[in-house]
């Protein structure tokens, strides 16, 4: 129904903000990341949108940018994530922070996000995983997505990642590192050149 809304800020606090547009604000619920990107900016700002309908109520949340809105979208495809549990998640991971995490199948990374716990984080991995492909042609991140979905099929590089992760990196962070390596090299090559990377 609502594509974008463009106005003036009316109205902010911690997790909407109310746009002017002729003369009628509407309130939408926002990422903190898209807060972030709001901050020095009252006029004239652009939220794409989405319009959640429910039997007893109309909730409008806005975005930053189209690519946080798809992230958006494809999380409430996941069963049991609304749309309430996909702003949380959007307000701990930026979008391309997001794919990573799932392209490393990193569902700790998720469950920082307030109120998601591990099944939920589990399954957003396991279902999105697959979707990841092409899924943020804007993204920035979207090479390294693809190369940490890559490696996540060779026994070395898995068993170096795990190493990684014992040493206390983020699953996320050790395989971006481990990514960026050559395949082939012994599990022990793997985790020495990756503690240079990291």
């Amino acid at each position: 129904m609502f594509y974008s809304l463009t106005g003036d800020i009316v109205y902010k606090d911690s997790t909407s903000v109310a746009i002017s547009c002729s003369g009628v604000a509407f309130r939408l619920t926002v990422t903190l990341n898209t807060l972030n990107e709001l901050s020095s900016n009252n006029c004239g700002v652009t939220l794409y949108t989405y319009l959640s309908v429910r039997e007893d109520a109309l909730d409008l949340f806005g975005f930053y940018d189209e690519t946080e809105l798809d992230c958006f979208k494809m999380l409430i495809s996941v069963s049991g994530v609304g749309p309430k549990a996909a702003i949380a998640i959007l307000s701990e991971l930026t979008p391309d922070k997001l794919a990573l995490a799932i392209a490393s199948s990193d569902a700790k990374a998720i469950t920082k996000a307030q109120g998601i716990g591990p099944k939920i984080a589990q399954r957003v991995v396991l279902e999105l995983k697959d979707k990841l492909k092409g899924a943020f042609p804007q993204s920035q991140g979207t090479e390294s997505v693809a190369a940490v979905a890559s490696v996540c099929d060779c026994r070395n590089v898995n068993e170096a990642v795990e190493a990684l992760v014992m040493l206390g990196y983020t699953q996320t962070e050790a395989s971006v590192a481990v990514s960026k390596l050559d395949k082939s090299l012994s599990v022990e090559k793997l985790i020495t050149q990756a503690l240079k990377i990291l």
